[in-house]
């Protein structure tokens, strides 16, 4: 599915899982799309196994109407930091407020906790999440990928071919009535 056009946002902080990263990023911008980093601050970004992503974007000068869809990749230290930062959890709701499609991997669902955006959805993640998605109102399953209404989930980078190909096909698919906050 060709996505020529469609500008996809990837939201991420130091401490990033690699692969959950350059992964989708390869798989988005090879059907067309452009693909955008956003974080809190700095220049660049360092995921936990030394990938280096440059920066394009802070997360504070940045609106969902300026994309098409967004990635949340894991890794538990980038996830944890992303919870607390105001502007990237506003701008992560923005994209359910927008009906825009969302993939998230691993522990990058602990931004949709805080974004309030899990109650009543359906989804993966990383195992250790289970009891916090559940708490938040999500029913919580294990399959290594999850499609909810333009929500896309999976647990872990094993998952990635299953994850990048839904990825793909509901960002081609664009805005779902369904994906509210």
């Amino acid at each position: 599915m060709a996505l020529t056009g469609n500008r996809v946002a990837f939201l991420a902080t130091d401490g990033f899982e690699d692969s959950e990263l350059t992964s989708p990023w390869e798989a988005v911008t090879a059907q067309g799309a452009s693909a955008t980093m956003i974080a809190p601050d700095g220049a660049a970004i360092t995921g936990k196994n030394g990938h280096e992503q440059a920066v394009d974007l802070l997360a504070s000068e940045t609106s969902a109407d300026q994309f098409d869809a967004l990635v949340l990749p894991g890794g538990v230290v980038n996830a944890d930091h992303l919870r607390l930062d105001k502007p990237s959890i506003a701008l992560a709701r923005a994209f359910f407020e927008q009906h825009k499609p969302v993939g998230v991997i691993c522990h990058g669902a602990w931004i949709l906790i805080e974004a309030g955006v899990v109650d009543g959805r359906t989804l993966t993640s990383y195992p250790s999440l289970t009891t916090d998605l559940r708490n938040a109102g999500a029913t919580w399953v294990d399959e290594e990928v999850v499609v909810d209404e333009g929500l896309v989930s999976s647990r872990t980078p094993d998952d990635l071919p299953a994850f990048n190909a839904k990825l793909v096909e509901e960002i081609g698919e664009g805005k779902h009535s369904g994906q509210t906050a």
